[in-house]
């Protein structure tokens, strides 16, 4: 009689009950341009909305510094993001990578940060999406709702497209995508013909005393402005999640991140610099709206609420992307039992609804308490925002980590793409990262959203060392960890390749290859 149970790592494996994988199946359906308009779907939205604030600490010169900066950040880490997630063709993504890494306790953690990250994101996009539609309504058709009113529309709405099959995900993001950024193109074309962009106006914030136009604030700010530069790039990383419904993910993942990346780098300068050349810096640094003040500046009210329309899919478009990951990184997390494993349930879609519903119903309730703590202009709007993105440096600082100590650790485990920048890349990447995280302890208005994650982190540690830690299952994930690479692709070698010789046909266990 074979054991069900081992323990390894400090964790205690049971085995899956019948049919537990088929329960919790995925359908291959994107290409590269599928995984491109994904990548690009989640992040446009951040040349809508929210980059702005950076230039009210940093001015324009200090976001733009910033903005550089991060390009060679992310470069790094989607080199060597592309790498891993080419060894590790499953939907793990960064739990994944640290699972492998640094064992049960780092995957978790990593992967912990990964579903702050995104389900915050998702809340954020709702609420700028929410005040742009009832702009929108307002001027347009006298009519407006409360703004919960539209949180439950649109998480509705999105929860259906995404729960509706993972192709239709896949085509609406290519389609938001290119209209997104025909958008933002029609824009940067407005702005260079209206003969209103103006040098001066990206200036134009009073430098403090013995400080240039320039970096009206001096350089130290440049850190507090990194995180709002981030917005450009937030939520790219999500692509490994894609893995098992990705028909070449080895191949196309990481061509399908450059691609995004460039088309991003692209499209975040033009914005960076003709929607502040057009409002001002200093006018456009407090804006909830900072595109459709754009257009308003260049054709007046009336007509930027028609072009806002337009200007509403590009958050949209992220809602969909962010949603996209949310769902796949609770589903990949819930499968292998660190979270409560109902959440891994796919139906007949093949799409995990029930984690894209409790992520909705999680996000929905901090927007509540955003609204009834002051909203948007208030300290909970930006606790908000502050949490998606420190949620994602720390999620960034060991998955660079874990790049490191993968090169090490599984010398031999196949790589089909090669990071072009190696360790190094990846090193720099980790530092980067880290300027960030140290500027949000020394940015005192960020320090509500550190408290908030501290909160939730020491929750849900709690909970694992109590409860998930003796529950998990050896998820596709799990068993590249503890076959040191060896066993890759799920969906060809199958959902229980380990399952013999971790737990035995006998009654004495085998004992697992991990030694971790």
């Amino acid at each position: 009689m074979a054991e069900n149970k081992t323990s390894v790592s400090g964790v205690t494996y049971t085995r899956a009950d019948p049919g537990y994988f088929e329960k919790r199946s995925l359908k291959r359906s994107a290409g590269v341009i599928g995984l491109w308009g994904l990548a690009v779907a989640a992040v446009v939205s951040g040349d809508f909305s929210g980059w702005n604030y950076g230039i009210g600490y940093a001015g324009f010169g200090g976001m733009f510094i910033a903005f550089l900066i991060l390009i060679v950040m992310y470069y790094g880490m989607m080199f060597s993001i592309g790498e891993m997630s080419s060894a590790m063709p499953h939907t793990g993504g960064a739990y994944s990578f640290a699972r492998a890494a640094m064992g049960p306790w780092g995957g978790f953690v990593t992967g912990l940060a990964e579903t702050i990250e995104y389900v915050a994101t998702t809340a954020v996009i709702v609420y700028f999406s929410a005040g742009y539609a009832n702009s929108i309504t307002t001027e347009l058709l006298h009519f407006s709702m409360p703004a919960w009113m539209w949180w439950i529309v649109l998480y509705a709405v999105f929860i259906t497209l995404n729960s509706a099959g993972a192709a239709i995900s896949f085509k609406f993001a290519v389609v938001v995508s290119v209209i997104s950024i025909a958008i933002l193109l029609v824009f940067s074309v407005m702005a260079i013909t209206s003969g209103l962009f103006s040098v001066d106006k990206l200036f134009d914030i009073a430098p403090d005393a013995g400080q240039t136009a320039f970096l009206p604030h001096g350089v130290v700010p440049i850190l507090f402005a990194l995180p709002f530069a981030m917005w450009f790039f937030l939520g790219i990383e999500e692509l490994p999640l894609a893995a098992e419904e990705s028909h070449n993910p080895s191949r196309d993942i990481p061509r399908a991140g450059l691609v995004a990346r460039t088309t991003l780098i692209v499209t975040g300068l033009l914005v960076l610099f003709l929607n502040t050349g057009i409002v001002g810096a200093g006018a456009i640094a407090p804006s909830g709206e900072p595109l459709l003040d754009g257009f308003r500046a260049i054709v007046g009210d009336q007509a930027a609420a028609v072009l806002a329309l337009f200007a509403l899919v590009g958050l949209l478009a992220s809602l969909q992307g962010i949603m996209f990951a949310y769902g796949r990184n609770m589903y990949s997390l819930s499968r292998a039992g660190y979270y409560p494993k109902f959440l891994s349930l796919t139906g007949k879609r093949q799409t995990p609804w029930v984690a894209l519903l409790v992520g909705a119903a999680i996000g929905f309730v901090a927007l509540v308490l955003v609204d009834a703590l002051g909203g948007a202009t208030g300290t909970a709007g930006a606790i908000v925002l502050n949490i998606a993105v420190w949620g994602a440096v720390i999620a960034y600082i060991l998955q660079m980590i874990s790049f490191v100590l993968l090169r090490r650790k599984f010398p031999n485990a196949k790589r089909p793409y090669l990071s072009p920048w190696g360790v190094p890349g990846a090193v720099i990447a980790g530092i980067l990262s880290l300027l960030i995280f140290i500027g949000f302890f020394i940015n005192e208005p960020a320090r509500p959203a550190i408290a908030a994650i501290a909160v939730v982190y020491i929750l849900m540690l709690v909970i694992f060392a109590l409860y998930g830690r003796k529950r998990l299952v050896l998820s596709p994930e799990e068993e590249y960890a503890m076959s040191g690479g060896l066993h890759r692709d799920p969906q060809s070698e199958g959902y229980d390749a380990m399952e013999s010789e971790v737990f035995g046909d006998s009654a004495a266990p085998t004992t697992p290859t991990e030694k971790n």
